[in-house]
This record gives structure tokens, C-alpha cells and sequence, in this order.
């Protein structure tokens, strides 16, 4: 028969590993206080002058980008070569968007060359690969969301393979129910939570009338990725500079654990003028109120 002072003395260490695998737990998410851009918000700069358009990205603080149009290669350079431009720079690409290929057959897609365009991300040094957008005819009915689970689960197990995470990112459209569901559940609950993770852009959540928070909790510890945009205070509810619209940025920044998020890129869809003069206010906003909230 096992004494009392036996039970109290197996409790007590009992009661010290949980606690030592709580702080393990605690200690192991480390969100990266680097603020990162999502290129597409400079598209226009980086078709006309991307060495010049970057240093000028670098020069305004930001440390990581997430690159936007592979064609096989990044604005045209190779892997090696892009990779040691953003070095250079004290800059690296941690994550790239691709699309589907479900109507454009455009290599580099999800559907249409995606070993290479794996490969190509592995030597660039990326840690995600994300699916950008579905266009109109390729998200018709929930069948077709089905088989885009399919398909980016297959995706994210050749991305696995080389140490890459596969992500898909949303707008407003997979929060507007079908047939009474919702197509973002379906491109969650039907994917291996290992293989597919959420990249969240938070102004196209708060447009489709949902709370990131909410949501944090929901898929907790797989939105690994954040879009950080504003939303202005007009009826339109158009794209604005971080911390000039209505987004309650504190308060998301304050729930990343929850989230699980690694690693976030600004982005502004449309500028009022130049967008290099946006990024500029947002990064600025971002450093002065948010990062400190990680």
C-alpha cells in the first residue's frame, strides 16, 4: 500500500512536470518581431525597377518579404541570385504567394508545375508557400472547394518534403456561406492540420464581418501567418494605411500566441498615392504600437 507521504511526494512532481512542460510550451512560440511587406502592394515599382524599389524597402526598416507573380523566376532572377540580392540587403524572402492553375494554366501553380516551384522556394530560402487567391470560375460550389481541399492538401505534403509550410490565404469570399457553409471550413476541416495552415488577412476578415480574435480561437495555433492592412472609416470600407482605420490592431497583436502566429506582412491592395509612401506610415505605426505587443 502506497503511504500518504509517498501519494504527496509523486503529486508534487507531477505538479512540477506539467509546470515545466507549460513554460516549455510558453517558451516555444516565438513570433518574429521582424516586420515583413508583401510585395504585391509595390507591383507596379517591382515590374519597372525591383533592385531599386528594394533597397528602398530595406532602407525603410522592413527584414522580410513575401514575394507575389513566380514564373520561374522572382522578378526576374533566379533563386541563388535573388536570394543573395535580399542578403545584400539585410532582407530575406520567408514566404511567397502562387496561385492555383485551375483556370490559368501558367507554370508555378498549384496545379501546373508545383515540384519546381517547390524547389525553387527551397533554394530561395522560403518557409511558406501560400495559395494567393481562387478565381471566380475555379470556387463555383462547395465540390469545387472540396477538391481545392484535395489538391492543397497533396500541395502542402510536397512542400513538407522540403521543409516548407503550405498556407492558404483569404479574402471576404471564403466567408460567405454556401449552401449554409462556409468554404473557409471546408479548406480547413478538410486538410491535414500539419500540411495546411492559414495565412489571415485581417482587413479582408473584418470586411467579411468576422473578429480575427474569434477565429484565433477557432483554428487556434494554425493561423501562422498575418496580413496586416487597415480598414478606413468610410462606407466603403476601402484598404488604408495601418492604424489610420478601424481594425483593432492592439488587440489581435495581443492574441498571436492563440493565433500561432510566426510571421506577418503589410500590405495595401491600393494607395491613395504613391505606395511606398504608405508602407512607409505603416511600418512606422506598426514599430511604434505593435511589435511590442509580441
Amino acid at each position: 500500500m502506497i503511504s500518504r507521504r509517498k501519494l504527496i511526494k509523486n503529486f508534487t512532481a507531477l505538479s512540477a512536470g506539467s509546470l515545466l512542460l507549460n513554460n516549455a510550451s510558453a517558451n516555444w512560440f516565438k513570433p518574429s518581431k521582424k516586420v515583413g511587406i508583401q510585395l504585391y502592394t509595390l507591383r507596379n515599382e517591382m515590374g519597372k525597377a525591383p533592385l531599386d524599389t528594394l533597397k528602398e524597402v530595406a532602407a525603410l526598416g522592413f527584414q522580410e518579404v513575401e514575394n507575389f507573380g513566380y514564373n520561374g523566376k522572382f522578378f526576374g532572377m533566379d533563386a541563388k541570385t535573388y536570394r543573395a540580392t535580399l542578403a545584400d540587403m539585410g532582407m530575406s524572402a520567408v514566404s511567397g504567394h502562387y496561385m492555383y492553375g485551375g483556370a490559368m494554366k501558367s507554370p508555378g501553380t498549384i496545379l501546373n508545375g508545383w515540384e519546381q516551384a517547390v524547389a525553387d522556394a527551397k533554394e530561395l530560402g522560403q518557409k511558406y508557400m501560400v495559395l494567393a487567391f481562387l478565381l471566380p470560375n475555379e470556387r463555383k460550389s462547395l465540390d469545387d472547394y472540396k477538391k481545392i481541399a484535395a489538391e492543397i492538401n497533396k500541395a502542402g505534403e510536397i512542400c513538407k518534403k522540403a521543409g516548407i509550410q503550405f498556407c492558404y490565404h483569404n479574402h471576404d469570399f471564403e466567408f460567405q456561406a454556401i449552401e449554409n457553409t462556409l468554404p473557409f471550413d471546408i479548406l480547413m476541416d478538410e486538410t491535414s492540420k500539419d500540411l495546411v495552415k492559414a495565412e489571415m488577412d485581417l482587413y479582408w476578415i473584418q470586411k467579411a464581418g468576422y473578429n480575427p480574435v474569434e477565429l484565433f480561437s477557432k483554428y487556434q495555433g494554425r493561423v501562422v501567418l498575418w496580413h496586416v492592412k487597415d480598414m478606413d472609416k468610410t462606407e466603403k470600407k476601402f484598404f488604408t494605411e495601418v492604424g489610420n482605420g478601424v481594425i483593432d490592431f492592439a488587440s489581435i497583436f495581443k492574441n498571436a500566441k492563440k493565433s500561432g502566429m510566426e510571421h506577418f506582412f503589410v500590405e495595401q491592395d491600393v494607395c491613395p498615392g504613391k505606395p511606398i509612401d504608405s508602407v512607409t506610415q505603416s511600418i512606422a505605426y506598426i514599430k511604434k504600437n505593435l511589435v511590442g505587443l509580441l
